[in-house]
């Protein structure tokens, strides 16, 4: 294998690859692993009702900052004025929204990152297309698969931090030691909640921080974890998924491009975990339902969602 701070990294995208594992025509990659069993078995994990909510919201004080993500623009197009003299006295509103699909906490599809000409199982860069979006792996394949169980991994608790440090890189000894923390143990079809304590820059007003690093996240040493445990997809509540910026001479988002393009792994962004660890901290219990479901909208490479944990 080549040296993991030089870029191309084909060997260990060769090494990793899940082609083929799900059928040749296959869209959806690792939440092949979310079968009706493990859906049935986390429907268990909710023994109380208790609802927490792992989203921010979706509004003009989002964490884009006007480059090519724009945060949400919401306009109301019909309100009770436009109804005011109807005979029986009823009013209604409408209204709608402009906005980018990754803007805030987010799913991306299979169809988002790729190298070398292709993404996820062989399918064509020239399978998305100016217009016609992704015609292959778009994130409506992959939606409804996207409830689980849910595993919360809080990395800065185990190491005694409020958040990680600047430019960590979450390695596999990182998440074991969270497992054993925590007493429980990340297992196939699961839904993996990586919490670096990153999004506390984000409530705390400094977006620019929380938007730009240099941030925490996973380096390309545990990619073969990711592998191993069969994760089906993982979330976190960073803003780049992975180390920010890499160490890898030549790349940007080394472990996007394995970790999307050759596991086939459904990785979502800017979650928020604080009241999640808290919760969990408070009980004991690192494991829940976990419902995670975007919009399906057709031929779309990534998906807001507003998801929720319950317990």
């Amino acid at each position: 294998m080549s040296d993991e701070k030089t870029w191309p990294h084909q060997e260990l995208g060769k090494k990793l690859s899940n082609w083929g594992r799900w059928g040749a025509d296959d869209e959806i990659g690792t939440l092949n692993l979310v079968t009706p069993e493990k859906v049935a078995a986390a429907a268990k994990l909710a023994r109380t009702g208790k609802r927490i909510d792992l989203g921010m919201s979706f509004d003009k004080n989002g964490p884009q900052d006007g480059g090519f993500r724009i945060n949400p623009v919401h306009t109301m197009t019909w309100t009770p004025l436009d109804t005011a003299g109807l005979p029986d006295g009823m009013i209604s509103a409408d209204d709608m929204v402009v906005m980018g699909l990754q803007c805030a906490t987010q799913w991306d599809a299979l169809s988002h990152v790729g190298y070398g000409g292709f993404f996820y199982n062989g399918v064509p860069s020239t399978a998305v297309r100016p217009g016609a979006g992704a015609t292959r792996n778009s994130f409506a394949a992959a939606n409804g698969h996207l409830i689980s169980r849910g595993v919360l991994l809080d990395l800065p608790a185990v190491k005694g931090v409020d958040r990680l440090p600047d430019s960590h890189e979450i390695t596999s000894t990182d998440l074991e030691e969270a497992e054993a923390a925590h007493g429980v143990t990340v297992e196939p079809g699961d839904v993996l909640c990586l919490r670096t304590g990153w999004y506390q820059y984000f409530l705390e007003g400094d977006k620019t921080k929380f938007g730009r690093g240099p941030e925490p996240g996973p380096g390309l040493e545990v990619l073969q974890w990711f592998k191993d445990r069969d994760i089906a997809a993982i979330a976190i509540d960073n803003w780049a998924f992975e180390r920010y910026p890499t160490v890898v001479e030549g790349s940007v988002i080394p472990v996007h491009q394995i970790a999307i393009r050759d596991l086939g792994l459904t990785i979502g962004e800017m979650f928020t975990f604080e009241d999640l660890a808290a919760d969990c901290a408070a009980d004991g219990v690192y494991e829940f339902l976990f419902t995670g479901t975007g919009l399906k909208i057709s031929n779309s490479v990534g998906s807001p969602v507003s998801p929720i944990a319950i317990k």
